[in-house]
């Protein structure tokens, strides 16, 4: 029922943003950022209980928890760039926005060199020399 709660909370501030943006367009902007940070803190306990079961599977699998860690701050760069990006999106700035993503996909991709040696390694092992 959580998802009422948040949805709930997600209309009631797009309704009165509606209502404020004629008058006070920075209000409004506000508004919508401040809802978009209390759903995320809403958010983080299940994110934190999501990781917590994440680092027990990999536990029980001998998984590198070093490829685990990796994982979750990729996935951790990926929603904040989003994030951000929408909450830059509201405000009008779209080129800054824009920048922001791309940031977030550059620096997956540099969290990302470690694994993919990894894997290539491994492919490489493999194959009949």
């Amino acid at each position: 029922m959580e998802i009422v709660q948040i949805a709930g909370l997600g209309l009631i501030a797009a309704v009165l943003s509606l209502v404020v943006r004629e008058q006070k367009p920075l209000f409004s902007f506000l508004l919508a950022a401040f809802t978009g940070i209390v759903i995320f803190l809403f958010l983080i306990g299940k994110i934190s209980g999501i990781i917590g079961m994440l680092e027990e599977l990999a536990r029980h699998s001998g998984v590198n928890m070093v490829f685990l860690k990796t994982i979750l701050k990729i996935i951790g760069i990926a929603y904040i760039a989003e994030f951000s990006a929408q909450i830059i999106r509201d405000a009008g700035q779209e080129a800054i926005a824009a920048k922001v993503e791309l940031s977030g996909k550059v620096l997956i991709m540099v969290m990302a060199i470690p694994i993919i040696s990894v894997i290539v390694e491994t492919v490489i092992k493999l194959l009949p020399a």
